[in-house]
């Protein structure tokens, strides 16, 4: 008689693996890029400064910004305070995925979903992420692993609320996250719930969506953050359609059935509606960004879990031997293929920028009484992440600093008195995107800025780095202020 295998152990591993993976690495080589410069600099403003910025921006981060602000108050602002709660999270997230796999397809299709979690791209993106995707995707699979068991089962009013509250608490970190009460309304019919079990699930996801809703019309008014998101174009579609197919076809390798509570029932769904919806509301308003959806990659890690088992299944008769084999040998080979994405994640390039490396530079390059000017204000961020590189230099350019405006880069003068304060300087140094146009910039004071430098100044020093630039001006002889 075979002893069988503690419950614990299915989630422990992949647990285990995916704190492992997230740790790899953790500092990016002490790199950090304009988003979580952003948590970093909300998160350490006190809470009346952070409520002030959410009436301003970023209100459907508020949640996560509290909550990162008690870490920092309790560990320290850092690079590993900053991340590690992602490490965790996701941890988090596999260890749920290898439960509902368990449930749903025994102890291997559980534990090798749970395994590739980690390794799936996206996730290994989202998992050294100072942002709240990690911990919507911790939710998320809280959430459906609580749904699993009631779909069949009556279960007490307290099981359902505490779905209605995991759904609740992930929305309010993201309200996008609300896309996985349609995925779990098809496995609902997938599996052919009865009326009881729809009756309790809307009432929940009722309760879920009411909590949310106040901050969905309310961070509607900020909708401009999101402005830069370029319209859906069918180069946008590819990687989601990539996914799907992949999600299918692992779907159809279990041979699911109508009416049964599966993987493929489970995974499928939540795999493939938040991206479906996801593009539906990009044609309202472009907003297709695949970290809003990245909690649907818990339903292929599902899905591969249980594709693996039956295939680990369906060989086991013919090849008994080679079967054992078939899962261990797959892991490797992932393993091996995704190493050079799994080093290319985890290297400093991997981001659009790099706030810390472009503040490296201004410390080289800066001399005693220089000026500077960041454009666009939002790569202020440089200066307020690491102030000791720009002490002593004077930013001509602002009036009320982001703490005390309730802004994320500070509020500026006028375009005018822009002008009149960098002709009085002799040397400048502007702090901008590697990318800066050689025409004209867009709006008034960025403008003002590159425009003045060009007419009046000279370039002495330009440096690139990490998608940031640093160019040094000093103004040219026998102009006037």
């Amino acid at each position: 008689m075979t002893t069988p295998r503690p419950r614990t152990s299915v989630w422990a591993v992949p647990a285990l693996w995916t704190v492992l993976l997230g740790l790899w690495g953790l500092s990016r080589q002490h790199s950090v890029w304009r988003d979580e410069a952003a948590t970093w600099l909300v998160a350490q403003r006190t809470t009346g400064q952070i409520w002030h910025t959410l009436q301003h921006a970023d209100a459907v981060h508020g949640l996560y910004y509290l909550w990162m602000h008690a870490l920092f108050r309790c560990f320290g602002p850092g690079i590993t305070t900053l991340r590690l709660p992602s490490v965790l999270a996701m941890a988090a997230a596999a260890a749920c995925v290898a439960l509902i796999g368990h449930r749903l397809g025994g102890f291997r299709a559980g534990l090798v979903g749970g395994l590739a979690l980690a390794l799936l791209p996206a996730v290994q993106f989202q998992l050294q992420e100072g942002r709240s995707y990690a911990l919507v995707a911790a939710c998320t699979g809280l959430s459906t692993l609580l749904l699993v068991p009631l779909v069949r089962e009556r279960g007490r009013p307290a099981r359902w609320a505490a779905y209605g509250g995991v759904v609740l608490v992930g929305a309010l970190l993201h309200w996008l996250s609300l896309l996985v009460l349609p995925a779990h309304a098809v496995t609902l019919v997938w599996a052919r719930a009865g009326r009881g079990v729809w009756a309790r699930w809307a009432g929940a996801s009722a309760f879920a969506v009411a909590g949310t809703l106040p901050l969905v019309l309310y961070s509607r008014d900020q909708s401009g953050q999101v402005a830069w998101i370029p319209p859906l174009t069918w180069h946008m579609v590819i990687a989601p359609a990539v996914l799907l197919a992949v999600g299918a076809l692992a779907a159809l390798s279990t041979r699911p059935r109508a009416g049964r509570l599966s993987a493929a029932a489970v995974g499928l769904p939540l795999l493939a509606v938040p991206h479906l919806g996801l593009i539906g509301l990009s044609f309202v308003q472009p907003v297709y960004l695949d970290r809003y959806v990245a909690f649907s990659q818990l339903g292929l890690a599902l899905l591969i879990g249980a594709a693996l088992d039956a295939a680990a299944r369906a060989a086991a008769p013919r090849f008994p031997r080679a079967s054992g084999w078939l899962v261990p040998a797959v892991a490797v080979v992932a393993v091996a293929a995704l190493l050079p994405q799994s080093l290319a994640t985890r290297s400093p390039g991997s981001r659009v920028d790099d706030v810390l490396a472009v503040a490296d530079q201004v410390r080289r390059l800066r001399g005693d009484g220089d000026a500077v000017l960041f454009v666009p204000a939002f790569r202020r961020d440089t200066a307020l992440v690491s102030p000791d590189a720009f002490a002593g230099l004077r930013d001509i350019a602002l009036v009320r600093s982001p703490a005390e405006s309730g802004t994320l880069g500070g509020v500026e003068a006028e375009a005018a008195r822009i002008r009149a304060l960098t002709l009085a300087e002799r040397r400048v140094l502007l702090v901008t995107d590697a990318s800066l146009p050689d025409g004209p910039v867009p709006g008034a004071r960025d403008g003002v800025k590159v425009a003045v430098l060009r007419e009046h100044f000279t370039v002495v020093a330009d440096e690139r780095v990490r998608g940031r630039r640093v160019t040094v001006y000093e103004r040219r002889p026998g102009r006037a202020p």
